[in-house]
């Protein structure tokens, strides 16, 4: 869909003649941010909603339109929008300051938590973004071992820093081409490639990856293969680094290490960890954490990696993460963000097979990815789950072009939000109400792309 383009969809004019608010801050937004955006994965054809409030699994839009939000807030909202217990303690902290340029009591309650619930965090040290928190990562790692290649997995998303912002060999605008030669990217999930490409040379630092697969199970991981790549970096000497800045906190209380019984040696965090204010953390284990503390030899010497950053553990946020991570070790927070998301992957399968669609709904924990099966595969969950869809077609699930605007443009015709991937993540307070109304508006959207020879 071209922004100019000529409307000629009845599900796009339905859309224009529902936001027509939204569609004009767009134009003056347009003018201010590159695509009208403050991030990439919210630019959406014909143009985004803007919202003005939140509350639990809901949200409205400036032109008062209320939508069931699976957005949440990318992930980082596991508790909902708003929670009371994470408001009223945002609430109390904003009367006592904000940047006390100098540690407080808060981060280290906030720390203690984290180390208490994922079991590699020996150490921690905060950030302010997920992003920060891998770019740090691997600069640790890198010091620590003294090496300089780092291994990644193709579709895997670990932010927008050099090391992790290309997806090939042939590199990015802007990045060094030093830095694309040392990063090797592996298939995922390809266990005898990943092991060749580390035997076969000595100058790998370190391994990092979504330990669900790519965008929280989009791409889903087998879990033996995380116990193969444990055995394999121990006995290499690699740091294996979790990227669990969705999957901390999601999977179990103690992230997806905890849940699947694997202990990385570094973690990064994110999102859940600051119950949705801007917050994120490097955990590991002591001896590697160590090359960013001071020592003493012949006086004060500065840590090898430095790190600073304004916003780290910030008093707001801090109050934020130790409100959650509080609610999330002591109730059923998790389980039931991850028995409404179950609920809602039957029952939009249910539409699916009523339609008789070759598309599919799959996932795992509290999240969806919808598959529009552009090849017309006889292919179901289970079998995307069993890894037998090829992970470039789940990346793409709709074979590129502009059937995930339709999609989400769809929902959001039903009062139903989702990501663009196409696919969502819940809350522990989207409940069976969420679910119904969520399944109206997906089959108004399937029925109305299939009229338009957009749905096979």
């Amino acid at each position: 869909m071209s922004e100019n383009a000529e409307v000629k969809s009845g599900l796009l004019e339905e859309y224009l003649r529902k936001t027509p608010t939204s569609r004009q801050l767009y134009e003056k937004a347009r003018g201010l941010f590159p695509s009208g955006v403050t991030h990439d994965s919210r630019y959406l054809q014909p143009y985004p909603i803007f919202i003005s409030r939140a509350e639990g699994a809901r949200k409205w839009d400036v032109d008062g339109n209320e939508y069931v939000d699976y957005f949440g807030g990318h992930g980082a909202l596991l508790l909902g929008h708003n929670h009371p217990a994470v408001t009223e303690a945002v609430r109390e902290q904003l009367s006592l300051g904000l940047q006390y340029g100098a540690p407080h009591e808060l981060e280290v309650e906030w720390a203690t938590l984290v180390q208490k619930l994922i079991p590699c965090a020996e150490r921690v040290r905060f950030t302010v973004t997920g992003t920060e928190a891998t770019h740090l990562a691997l600069r640790v790692a890198r010091a620590y071992t003294g090496k300089n290649v780092v291994v990644r997995f193709a579709g895997h998303f670990h932010g927008w820093h050099d090391h992790v912002a290309f997806s090939d060999a042939g590199g990015a605008p802007g990045i060094l081409k030093g830095i694309v030669d040392n990063v090797v990217i592996c298939p995922p999930g390809d266990f005898d490639f990943v092991k060749q490409a580390c035997e076969s040379r000595d100058d790998v630092a370190a391994i990092i990856l979504e330990p669900t697969g790519a965008s929280f199970g989009k791409i889903p991981l087998h879990p033996q293969f995380l116990v193969d790549l444990r055995k394999l970096t121990a006995r290499l000497g690699i740091v294996l680094i979790f990227d669990e800045v969705i999957t901390g906190f999601r999977c179990s209380p103690g992230g997806a290490q905890a849940f699947y019984h694997v202990t990385p040696d570094l973690t990064t965090l994110a999102k859940v960890i600051a119950g949705g204010y801007p917050g994120g953390a490097l955990v590991g284990r002591a001896d590697i954490m160590k090359v960013m503390a001071y020592r003493r030899e012949n006086g004060i010497v500065a840590p090898p990696v430095p790190h600073q950053g304004t916003y780290n553990a910030e008093t707001v946020t801090a109050r934020a993460g130790i409100a959650t991570l509080n609610i999330i070790s002591t109730t059923d927070a998790i389980a039931t963000a991850n028995r409404t998301a179950a609920s809602l992957r039957q029952e939009l399968n249910a539409v699916l097979r009523r339609l008789g669609s070759s598309w599919c709904v799959y996932g795992n924990f509290s999240n969806f990815h919808i598959f529009a099966n552009p090849d017309r595969e006889p292919v179901g969950p289970d079998d995307i789950m069993a890894g037998k869809v090829p992970w470039k077609k789940l990346k793409s699930p709709s074979g590129g072009g502009d059937i995930p605007h339709l999609i989400r443009t769809g929902l959001i015709c039903g009062g139903v939000d989702i990501s663009i991937w196409p696919g969502g993540l819940l809350s522990c307070r989207h409940n069976l109400e969420d679910v119904d109304r969520t399944v109206v508006a997906f089959e108004k959207m399937a029925k109305w792309l299939a009229e338009e020879g957009r749905m096979s």
